[in-house]
């Protein structure tokens, strides 16, 4: 007669068993490890492009892309390489592919890929730039503004002019929404200063005229102010340069600019402009605040009396 009591042992460790094999079938596989340079949120978009020129030091390239489904048309940009090593690979007038990562404040490219080799440099020497010098008089630059009407730098006479270059359509946060942002906190605090606030004139200039229309200008004019009154355009004019004027434009405010192509790379140039028309500090790239171009106002002003 079978022992009941080792039946039953039996029974109990095959429910064992069979309960352990089920847990381990069922169980969520561990996460992975996260790329190492990218946060959970990043957004990764797949780039094509051509390097138009490098910067070993600073680790960036600029890179005119093709357009990128869902995030951004065909622009000159620079872009931090990951890892910096990537760079040793580039030249300019490589066609490449990368995966662009996003996060709020800052982007890169990694996965770096030369698709072909380009043996003529698009880029423009670096000697042969212009370099805005304080004291030297600012050439007289015609531009059409957000109300489609001609204007020219030379009418801020007599007014301290505050100038930088955006595209509307930049979508990075550290490059033109963070100037136009800065923009609109120095316009809102010379407000604040009646007596400032008549000795000044702030204008956003886009080089990327073919979008940039009178009504894109205007748009992005309000988006920037949080609101949609024209008066803000008594203080802060948003203007594109037409493009028969680009190439001087673009060496004037030291902006690499390709020939062949037209394009121009999309670096960052803020310039304070004195009552003389003649510059009184720029500003390359934004490593800059609201409150330093406001302690230039000052000094521009204090100077020019």
């Amino acid at each position: 007669m079978p022992d009941k009591r080792n039946s039953s042992l039996e029974r109990i460790a095959l429910l064992c068993a069979l309960l352990t094999f089920s847990i381990a079938c069922n169980r969520t596989p561990p996460p992975q490890p996260s790329d190492a340079n990218s946060k959970p949120g990043a957004k990764r978009y797949a780039l094509k492009g051509k390097v138009i020129s490098v910067d070993k030091n600073a680790g960036t390239a600029n890179i005119d892309n093709e357009p990128i489904a869902g995030f951004m048309d065909p622009m000159v940009m620079p872009y931090t390489i990951k890892p910096s090593s990537d760079l040793n690979q580039l030249q300019p007038g490589d066609s490449i592919t990368a995966d662009v990562v996003v996060e709020p404040n800052k982007y890169w490219l990694e996965n770096v890929k030369v698709t072909s080799h380009a043996a003529t440099p698009a880029e423009k020497p670096a000697a042969t730039l212009h370099i805005p010098t304080p004291g030297e008089a600012v050439p007289d630059f015609k531009l059409v503004n957000q109300s489609g009407k001609p204007i020219s730098l030379h009418q801020y006479r007599g007014q301290t002019l505050l100038l930088t270059l955006i595209y509307t359509r930049c979508p990075f946060p550290d490059f033109c929404p963070r100037v136009s942002h800065q923009f609109a906190a120095i316009d809102r605090q010379l407000r604040a200063n009646p007596g400032r606030y008549g000795r000044t004139h702030l204008l956003s200039i886009s080089f990327d005229p073919a979008h940039d229309t009178p009504k894109v200008l205007r748009e992005y004019g309000f988006s920037c102010a949080g609101g949609k009154d024209s008066s803000l355009f008594d203080h802060w004019e948003f203007s594109a340069i037409p493009s028969n004027e680009l190439p001087e434009f673009a060496d004037y405010f030291a902006l690499t600019y390709n020939e062949e192509a037209g394009l121009i790379t999309h670096s960052l140039s803020t310039a304070v402009i004195s009552p003389d028309g003649k510059m009184f500090k720029w500003y390359h790239g934004a490593d800059w605040q609201a409150s330093d171009l406001l302690e230039d106002v000052a000094n521009a002003s204090h100077s020019a009396s």
